[in-house]
């Protein structure tokens, strides 16, 4: 989009774009803890896709949607990282999570239902729910601490920048992505569907929540317990 004079419109290129920000920032806030608020990525967002129409060379040969998204990304990684979002206390309550978990399918045989996770945590269920919600900041899977290591440096780098380092791209082994195909064949049904909806089918937390009718809250909490199942069982691959 251009001016009469034949300059760029920053306005409209704004204005067309800004879906694209917020598209980019619901696929990363259910990878993050709840302390993070959609907005501020949002806003962060819009000065990565401003930074991208300065900084945008159509002669090289990269369509601008593709440079958008890697300056968007780039921005919010920045204030993610400046921000300090996901503390240690965090990640062990989620290996508590795990180890729970864990326990209860050598004890069961079995997939155990939340109530019974809750319990061997000590915890109500709505306590358990609730320390569910806390710990949303984790991905699909965490192929570098599957030795059990704290895995703290780098840590966003490695578990939400969307490039050919990140655990997905390391998927590519077939073993490990039968693996992982397994694994979410045994999750309980509910949970099931919901990572096909979010991983498969690109929906993110308020679509799914009115399919399964449901609220969001809840379909955090869902998210998060079976990741903690699935990491249990690649840890076991």
């Amino acid at each position: 989009m251009y001016t009469a004079k034949g300059q760029l419109d920053i306005n409209s290129m704004i204005k067309q774009y800004s879906p694209l920000v917020r598209r980019l920032a619901h696929q990363m806030i259910a990878k993050l803890p709840a302390n993070v608020e959609i907005n501020d990525l949002i806003q962060v967002g819009m000065i990565g896709l401003t930074d991208a129409l300065s900084r945008f060379d159509a002669a090289q040969g990269v369509q601008f949607e593709t440079f958008a998204t890697q300056r968007i990304r780039g921005a919010m990684l920045d204030e993610l990282r400046g921000g300090d979002w996901m503390s240690r206390g965090t990640r062990r309550q989620q290996r508590s999570i795990e180890t729970a978990v864990h326990k209860l399918e050598q004890k069961l045989g079995r997939a155990p239902h939340e109530s019974e996770i809750a319990k061997e945590m000590g915890l109500s269920l709505v306590e358990y729910q609730e320390l569910l919600g806390k710990v949303r900041g984790t991905q699909l899977v965490y192929l570098e601490d599957m030795s059990g290591d704290d895995g703290d440096d780098d840590y966003l780098d490695r578990h939400v920048v969307s490039d050919d380092h990140n655990p997905l791209a390391q998927l590519q082994d077939q073993r490990m992505r039968q693996a992982l195909v397994d694994a979410i064949k045994n999750l309980p049904e509910r949970e099931q569907y919901v990572m096909s909806m979010y991983y498969e089918h690109d929906m993110n937390l308020k679509e799914i929540a009115a399919v399964l009718k449901v609220t969001e809250s809840r379909v955090c909490q869902l998210h998060s317990q079976s990741i903690a199942r699935l990491r249990v069982k690649l840890r076991e691959w």
